[in-house]
């Protein structure tokens, strides 16, 4: 089979999830199911945050951007793929697929960036507890999201118009279930050498730089908490970490799964359930790790809730 540059591209096949009847069914359910609860659960976080007056902190704000993301994120591949289940088609259009592997590239990296900003906030928060509404004005968080979008969008941006620059053979099979950068960029069969290049000193500059931002903001916060003398006060400190790291835990955790076996030019089931980690799982637990733990998010919820049987005892 001849290569052929990407006006000639007839289609992209995602191999990801198994052909057989049975499990797709299985699957389709499974995977609607956890969908619908990403959406719903993280759109409460946002709404919670949103009416409540008390959530009004930077803290909040950032969790409820993050929310957004997230449901951002599963909404870029989740869709695609319970379509393909339900046509049982495997099939992505080549504009399709530069089309998620953009928006794919934006969410997952804005996920990265407001973790790291989020520890920022906690370490403010516990080691400049007088000065934390002055350093976190809503201005200096307003910039940081606006700030994040824009570069994270530059960057993703970047990677596609790269990637338009290659060639592929007529029929590209993709080892996932959906479009992954490193996986379109193997799969090219022009040179992509200077796409490798930029893609993984992007992941060490994008990804290394959050992670190590993440680092120094809990080395200053442990520091910090060991010259507390009074036991309740390191818990108190501690326990204001505790859903945030979590989250980054299991988000890098999942990462690394996906990282790990993006080599592969095949169909492996560790692959594809590193990949499902990724992309629905941790945005399906974040809203739980954060209600569960958190009082004022399980407040604010129950205020929520109990608003419209109060509004219709106000004569």
């Amino acid at each position: 089979m001849e290569p052929s540059n990407n006006t000639q591209i007839s289609q992209f096949l995602l191999l990801g999830l198994s052909k057989e009847a049975e499990i797709q069914s299985f699957t389709f359910g499974l995977f609607l199911s956890m969908y619908l609860i990403t959406v719903f659960g993280n759109l409460l976080i946002i709404l919670a945050v949103s009416l409540d007056s008390h959530l009004h902190t930077p803290m909040y704000f950032f969790l409820s951007n993050l929310s957004f993301v997230d449901i951002c994120f599963t909404s870029t591949t989740i869709p695609k793929m319970l379509w393909n289940i339900q046509t049982q088609s495997q099939v992505i259009t080549y504009e399709g697929c530069i089309t998620q592997m953009y928006f794919y590239s934006l969410f997952a990296e804005l996920d990265d960036i407001l973790l790291s900003v989020m520890a920022y906030d906690r370490y403010v928060a516990i080691c400049h507890p007088l000065d934390y509404m002055v350093i976190m004005s809503p201005r200096l968080c307003g910039l940081l999201v606006l700030i994040s979008w824009v570069l994270i969008a530059l960057h993703s941006l970047l990677h596609s118009l790269m990637v338009l620059q290659l060639s592929f053979y007529p029929v590209v099979q993709i080892p996932r279930f959906f479009c992954e950068l490193t996986q379109v960029v193997q799969l090219a069969s022009s040179d992509n050498f200077l796409n490798n290049i930029v893609m993984y000193f992007s992941a060490v500059l994008m990804g290394g730089g959050p992670f190590a931002g993440i680092l120094y903001s809990y080395s200053k916060i442990v520091s910090c908490t060991c010259k507390i003398t009074s036991a309740q006060g390191k818990y108190k400190a501690f326990s204001t970490c505790v859903s945030h790291l979590l989250v980054v835990s299991l988000f890098y955790f999942t990462a690394l799964g996906v990282y790990l076996s993006s080599g592969a030019t095949h169909t492996s089931h560790s692959s594809t359930i590193a990949s499902v980690m990724y992309t629905v799982v941790t945005p399906l637990l974040n809203p739980f790790i954060y209600s569960l733990r958190n009082e004022d998010i399980k407040g604010a919820l129950k205020r929520f809730y109990f608003m419209p049987s109060l509004k219709d005892q106000i004569p």
